[in-house]
């Protein structure tokens, strides 16, 4: 009987650590000895991972100035042009528009002009004059204008087009045609730059390409009798439809 009791002492005192051996430790308690655990301390300057940033004052004109070069919305502009314009009255078509041995129809000359209109966002609309100075005549032109820019920093390209009245006059000759009552219309395809030296003033140039459609009545004679007249292109009526290429330096204000 003794000897049993031997045999089963090991087995008791072993048993009990080999089940506490076998058992899952248990998950680490947020509680403590009388209550529950502080959390941990957070720092107030360490920004909160799950908060989108905060947009600063200073950090969205930053971005501002990034995007536009510190230029606002633009609602008026006007300019000023001056340059040199290589115009031909009969380029496409000549049928008596001047008579070409008085009057040469084809002449490089100086040009100045201005323009005024309204823009929304990246469209311009408005109105242009322009008067082009040759050494045998003057053509001005007055029509409307739509643009399209596009911003790049104070950089701006532009492409417009536009149509209106053009009229030919200030004759050199003494002759018959200084009476001529020369008018029509243009069509104009433009392309330009304007770089921004403040939000307000640019400066920049233009290259242009005009399409003119010219005509007249006949002009009359009355002055000697028609036995001893000679004829002349400006006993009938006359047209022309001429083409030209002007190249400008512009100087503008945006409101």
């Amino acid at each position: 009987m003794k000897s049993s009791w031997l045999m089963l002492a090991p087995a008791l005192f072993l048993t009990p650590g080999l089940a506490r051996a076998q058992q899952p430790e248990a998950p680490p308690s947020n509680l403590e000895a009388g209550g529950l655990r502080p959390p941990d301390a957070v720092d107030p300057n360490q920004p909160d991972p799950n908060q989108a940033p905060e947009q600063t004052p200073e950090k969205a004109l930053a971005e501002a100035d990034k995007e536009d070069a510190g230029r606002g919305l633009e609602w008026v502009w006007l300019n000023a042009e001056v340059g040199g314009e290589h115009l031909g009255l009969q380029t496409f078509k000549a049928d008596g528009l001047v008579d070409g041995e008085l009057i040469k129809t084809t002449q490089t000359g100086l040009v100045f002009g201005a323009g005024l209109g309204l823009r929304l966002l990246f469209f311009t609309v408005g109105a242009r004059f322009r008067m082009g100075m040759f050494s045998d005549w003057r053509l001005w032109t007055l029509g409307a204008e739509g643009g399209l820019r596009i911003p790049m920093g104070r950089l701006e390209p532009y492409a417009t087009v536009g149509a209106g009245y053009a009229a030919l006059g200030s004759f050199s000759t003494t002759s018959r045609a200084s009476r001529a009552d020369v008018k029509g219309f243009n069509a104009r395809v433009a392309f330009g730059v304007d770089y921004y030296l403040s939000n307000t003033f640019s400066v920049g140039s233009n290259l242009s390409g005009d399409l003119l459609v010219l005509a007249r009545p006949a002009i009359p004679n009355p002055s000697a009798p028609v036995e001893l007249r000679l004829p002349t292109v400006y006993d009938k009526d006359g047209s022309g439809i001429g083409a030209g290429a002007t190249l400008t330096a512009v100087v503008g204000l945006h409101f």
